[in-house]
């Protein structure tokens, strides 16, 4: 369910605060250090356009009000809606700490921040909404927290998804780390995890 104009910044949100956003963030570190996995974020959490139920969630239990947030696509509600419920402000793509767009592509690695070799924790972790996490395109993947190799699926990713993850890959350790959403469900590729086209 979507939000408007009229609606208020204070509907929506997590029926239980404490309790949902301590779930939400144990299953977002399980993705993270187990990529491709999906997981089901658990919660209900309504969320104004454009954030899906997943991002809108991830967002409630992560940001706060030192967290510049870029959208793509943003709109006046939304924005009212993070800060109310986060303190959470919107910002530009450069100081972004979390950045939602409709795709991944080698733009974003020229205006988000990819952190630098003696921090590279201080880059963006982008959240993409995508059509299913169980068809679509399969890829492979390796790296920290695999066992040998993985396989996902992902639907609705352009042709230059693997152009972005190889260009990001080779700014390890800095680079960008994507969590992709569809639903209430999610998986993470970290910026360590090597991505291949089956």
């Amino acid at each position: 369910m979507s939000f408007t104009q009229s609606q208020t910044a204070i509907d929506g949100g997590f029926l239980d605060p404490a309790f949902d956003a301590q779930g939400v963030f144990a299953r977002l570190l399980t993705a993270i250090s187990r990529p491709g996995t999906v997981v089901d974020l658990g919660v209900c959490c309504r969320s104004p356009a454009p954030l899906s139920m997943a991002q809108g969630a991830l967002l409630l239990a992560i940001a706060d009000g030192d967290t510049p947030v870029f959208v793509e696509e943003g709109s006046e509600a939304m924005a009212e809606w993070l800060a109310f419920h986060t303190g959470a402000r919107i910002g530009e793509p450069s100081e972004a700490q979390f950045a939602i767009v409709s795709r991944p592509s080698r733009e974003w690695l020229e205006r988000l921040p990819l952190g630098t070799l003696a921090y590279p924790d201080r880059s963006a972790t982008v959240l993409v909404e995508v059509e299913s996490l169980k068809d679509g395109h399969s890829f492979t993947l390796e790296g920290p927290g695999i066992n040998g190799t993985s396989r996902i699926v992902l639907a609705g990713l352009l042709d230059d998804f693997a152009e972005f993850r190889k260009a990001n890959h080779a700014l390890f350790p800095c680079g960008l780390d994507l969590v992709f959403t569809c639903g209430s469900e999610l998986l993470a590729l970290p910026r360590s995890t090597i991505v291949t086209e089956v």
